[in-house]
């Protein structure tokens, strides 16, 4: 396992590809990846008419109630029969299928320098395909976004590049399968952009664009460019009145609302997890878990009509926003079923997304507010489908923490304009009350559980455009070699540790850090050894204007310890140090500057003892204090 800060040395001797063979890579990608989703699809559809109808056929239409299956009582053992299928091919193929893919790949970029296996990529369709075709209540996002990222990683092995290109490529992929399967091209992006990616720059935004369209355009030549869901017309249309904003306060209550759902949902993962884990045996386990959705999804349809919770949910969110589904309790209900559902399946073992259970939660608790708000106050300005759909992105936005994709993703999916602005309102609040009760998003809680935390925000590396300058330590001592470390302890009292300049002839010979480390391993040892003895000579020199970057980068490259910072004379071209650079220094200008964002504040040691990387760094520096130079 590789650590984020940990070098490869492959990747290392590596120089970067080109911008445009990385971006005609990204387009490979977003053609594999959209055909990729067509196939996935099918097998879905394939598993879903075989297990549930008993005939062979591809055609599924996610959006249509399934019919009563012909097995009766005994459709109660299909998931069951799903569940085996799915757990023998994750236990014997690959691990990481399990569970709802976005994790593994935000694992991937932080932890593993964009490496994936390629077998994820045919296990995940697969195994999802048996999941969500028998009936697992997960959602099939997931699976394509990390079929995607596999296959945007694979290339980035096949090709020699920098492991910063392969993450982006493996990010294209994410976002390639987001946007095939919703055909949401904008949605694809930013939701690669919000999670996915590390760096945002030309360089990175480019590839991921031209995946991501490309993705689109072969999703829409197969399934064509209808939105995933149809509404009806000007359904989030708000008047522009004084009196309209009483409706926009209904929203953010709303989407008060579903951020608490996020967080139970969230929870409820591990939760069911957890519980699952006292079963010995996997196939047991899922079977048991399995077996749960099954009773659940059957007396649903024994006594409401419907299996509704079967699958990604499509139909019964369509019902939703056409004001198929009536009664606030029972809609209510739909969302509390599908919560355990969906926790049933993924905490025994299935494969599959959450961002489906998502709308669908969304959706019924949305259109649940709205009916207890005219129940009262009749007459209120409120709309049970323009609540479910915004209580779709509210519950997207909270529980994965991709605000913007949310309110992207909705609106491409519904093609509703007007439904942007109570989207935003309700999505901001959502994602403030699950922040304030759960910290951690739908994705990044199960990383933070294995001891992988991930930013939760990313800052613009403002440190860098400092120079040399600005960064450097100018409290220095510049003496000569032959010159005793004794004699240097006396100039060298305070602080607890000095940075020495070591001059040989009138000219840089090495440098040295005196701390307490040093100090007392020298007293014990030969008392008149001089500074030339001890004095490191992988040092770096560079000018007071140079800057930072270039600064860290010669540092990395030459392994060298300190950059010894130089002024030049104009009068008679003698070179004088004015200071000196290292690492602590360089931490002290990032957290300098991350220092001023709001999100600083979060970068802080987790519970259990996980600490982000400033903690580490100054964890390190302490150690070396008393290590020596």
């Amino acid at each position: 396992m590789h650590t984020p800060s940990a070098r490869h040395p492959d990747d290392d001797a590596l120089g970067p590809v080109t911008v445009y063979w990385l971006c005609f890579l990204a387009l490979v990608v977003g053609v594999v990846t959209g055909l990729g989703a067509v196939v996935f699809r099918g097998l879905i559809g394939l598993v879903h008419n075989s297990f549930f109808l008993g005939k062979f056929s591809f055609a599924y239409d996610a959006s249509q109630f399934t019919p009563a299956s012909p097995w009766g009582a005994l459709v109660i053992v299909v998931p069951v029969v799903g569940g085996v299928v799915v757990t023998w091919l994750v236990s014997t193929f690959a691990q990481e299928a399990k569970g709802h893919g976005v994790p593994e790949v935000m694992d991937a970029i932080y932890y593993r320098r964009g490496v994936i296996r390629p077998v994820v990529a045919v296990v995940k369709s697969i195994a999802s395909a048996f999941a969500i075709g028998s009936g697992a209540a997960v959602g099939r996002e997931g699976p394509i976004i990390q079929i995607g990222s596999a296959l945007g990683s694979t290339l980035g092995q096949l090709v020699r590049m920098t492991a910063g290109q392969r993450i982006t490529l493996v990010a294209a992929g994410a976002g390639a399968g987001i946007a095939a399967t919703f055909n949401t091209p904008i949605g694809g992006v930013l939701f690669a952009t919000e999670l996915m990616m590390p760096e945002i720059s030309v360089n990175t935004f480019l590839p991921v664009a031209i995946s991501t369209g490309t993705a689109t355009f072969i999703g829409r030549l197969f399934f064509g460019a209808a939105p995933a869901f149809f509404v009806p017309a000007q359904l989030g249309a708000i008047p522009n009145e004084p009196g309209s904003a009483f409706t926009l306060l209904l929203y953010a209550l709303l989407g008060a609302v579903t951020g608490a759902a996020a967080a139970l949902l969230a929870r409820a993962l591990h939760w069911a997890e957890d519980a699952f884990e006292r079963v010995r045996g996997r196939y047991l386990r899922h079977a048991l878990g399995m077996l749960l959705v099954g009773i659940s999804m059957y007396l649903l349809q024994r006594y409401a009509g419907h299996y509704f919770i079967e699958g990604v949910g499509y139909a019964t969110i369509q019902a939703t926003l056409y004001g198929q589904l009536q009664g606030g309790l029972f809609l209510l209900l739909l969302g509390a079923c599908k919560t355990f559902a969906t926790s049933v399946s993924l905490g025994s073992g299935s494969s599959g997304g959450v961002f489906s259970p998502s709308l669908f939660i969304g959706a019924t608790l949305g259109a649940s507010f709205a009916s207890a708000i005219t129940t009262a106050l009749p007459g209120a300005p409120v709309s049970g489908p323009a609540f479910a759909m915004v209580g779709m992105g509210a519950m997207v936005g909270g529980g994965t923490g991709a605000a913007m994709t949310a309110v992207a993703m909705i609106f491409e999916m519904t093609r509703d304009y007007d439904i942007v602005l109570p989207m935003i309102i309700a999505v901001a609040f959502s994602l403030g009350v699950r922040r304030m009760l759960s910290p951690e998003s739908i994705y990044t809680l199960k990383l933070v559980r294995r001891g992988h935390p991930i930013p939760n925000a990313l800052h613009a590396n403002m440190f860098l455009v400092q120079n040399a300058g600005q960064v450097m330590e100018t409290d220095v001592l510049i003496l000569d070699a032959r010159a005793q470390f004794r004699a240097a302890l006396s100039h060298a009292a305070e602080p607890a540790f000095r940075h020495i300049v070591v001059t040989r002839n009138s000219e840089i010979y090495g440098v040295l850090r005196i701390n307490t480390g040093l100090r007392r391993a020298v007293s014990h040892g030969a008392p008149d050894i001089t500074l030339g003895a001890l004095a490191q000579r992988n040092f770096i020199v560079v000018r007071e204007n140079e800057a930072v970057f270039g600064v860290i980068s010669r540092l990395w490259k030459e392994r060298a310890v300190m950059a010894v910072v130089v002024q030049q004379s104009s009068r008679d071209d003698m070179v004088r140090v004015i200071g000196v650079i290292a690492k602590e220094h360089i931490a002290e200008a990032v957290a300098s500057t991350i220092r001023i964002f709001p999100g600083h504040a979060e970068a802080r040691p987790r519970r259990g003892g996980v600490a982000h990387g400033s903690d580490q760094t100054a964890a390190k520096t302490d150690r070396d204090d008393e290590a020596g130079a």
